[in-house]
């Protein structure tokens, strides 16, 4: 079985990068928990493999998976989705470069951004990458060399046109990055809509099962580094500045992280197709709440995204967020909730809530990406839809 693009989603998702193992038979690839590898004599390699941090058997069937379920040309997996961002940023910026993100981007990237490489001398822009108008003003042609978009975007759900987006900073020399995230790649995939790199925390909807850690990024063919950067090794092809500094920095994940990963991935087309199903049943359910005065979801005909998410997915995914009138209010919700676990995270089996602004965005508190303090967000599971809609019910009932 190979990578072939005239297979279905599902079918890449199950069989790419996982041929049975030649010395066994085993259809399930093996988990290569080895640090080295013996050689044949001084650079002889069995099949290339060297040293883990370099290349692993397990890591690379989780990568040849991810690309084919991309349809990238080539995966590159990490410890966590903030290593894959850091890796990316780095191979692709320099000082006195500029950044262009989203103004509700997740938390951790915006505090990657700010507080790790503005001090390095990247400076950025946060827009509303809804408005293409704006996004375009804050490019910075010759100094803009990447513009960062997340769509859905976390929490508030905005949804960024990629294609056009691409088109302007493709016209400026930058390359644009798309965190990828929130859809998975069960329901969209950006590389095909002009993206250059697709972003991914595998924690998430990857994984699907709240017991990994990791990140991956999915390089488009032909993807360059931006106009007027030469990668370390002397190219300026995006793939190779991505692979040299994924193993100059060493942030990949261990071989059983890495196979957790490929095994959720084989249940991803079948999982997203519930997580949207219920959450949309969700979402109706609060659209209707005395209580609830805002709700946040791309599969609503009211949310301003709704028609763009129609076009460039195939769903409108799991992630779910409300307000409810107060920060105390959200509070309450949060810790009446009895199926909906209180905890950060998303995209697994099971149902979360939480607080995103004393939660996964506290660190953008005070800042133009701050989220409203009476939102609650919630990614919906898998567990039967009539009973978690029961459950808000309940919650929301605690909001005096």
């Amino acid at each position: 079985m190979t990578d072939d693009e005239t297979y279905g989603f599902a079918t890449r998702a199950i069989h790419a990068g996982q041929e049975a193992d030649p010395a066994t038979g085993a259809v399930v690839p093996p988990i290569y928990q080895v640090s080295t590898y013996k050689q044949d004599g001084v650079g002889g390699l069995r099949g290339g493999w060297e040293y883990s941090r370099s290349g692993n058997p397990t890591r690379a069937a989780l990568e040849q998976a991810l690309a084919a379920v991309e349809g990238g040309a080539a995966g590159f997996a990490f410890a966590s989705g903030l290593a894959a961002e850091d890796t990316l940023l780095r191979a692709t910026l320099r000082p006195g470069d500029h950044l262009v993100i989203g103004n509700d981007a997740y938390g951790g990237t915006y505090r990657l951004v700010a507080r790790v490489l503005g001090p390095w001398g990247i400076e950025h822009t946060a827009v509303d990458l809804s408005d293409i108008a704006a996004v375009d003003a804050a490019i910075r042609p010759g100094r803009t060399k990447v513009v960062w978009a997340e769509t859905p975007s976390n929490p508030l759900l905005g949804i960024a046109d990629i294609a056009a987006i691409s088109s302007h900073a493709r016209a400026a020399g930058a390359l644009l990055a798309v965190d990828n995230t929130f859809a998975s790649p069960a329901l969209q995939n950006p590389l095909g809509l002009g993206a250059d790199v697709v972003v991914h925390s595998t924690t998430k909807y990857v994984g699907g099962h709240s017991d990994l850690v990791g990140g991956a990024l999915v390089v488009a063919d032909g993807a360059q580094l931006p106009v007027g950067l030469e990668g370390p090794t002397g190219t300026t092809n995006l793939r190779d500045a991505v692979a040299f500094h994924q193993n100059s920095s060493g942030a990949v994940p261990g071989p059983f992280d890495a196979w957790l990963a490929l095994r959720g991935l084989k249940t991803l087309a079948v999982r997203m197709e519930r997580h949207c199903a219920s959450a949309q049943r969700v979402a109706d359910f609060l659209v209707g709440h005395p209580k609830v005065t805002a709700v946040l979801y791309p599969g609503l005909d009211s949310h301003p995204g709704h028609e763009l998410a129609a076009r460039q997915m195939r769903g409108f995914g799991g992630m779910v967020s409300f307000r409810v009138g107060s920060a105390a209010a959200a509070v309450a919700v949060c810790g009446a909730a009895r199926l909906f676990t209180l905890a950060e995270s998303l995209g697994g089996v099971e149902s979360l809530i939480e607080l995103p602004a004393s939660m996964t965005h506290g660190s953008v508190a005070g800042t133009a990406l701050e989220v409203p303090d009476d939102l609650v967000r919630l990614s919906v599971g898998l567990e039967d839809v009539d009973d978690l809609v029961a459950d808000l019910d309940r919650a929301l009932a605690a909001i005096a």
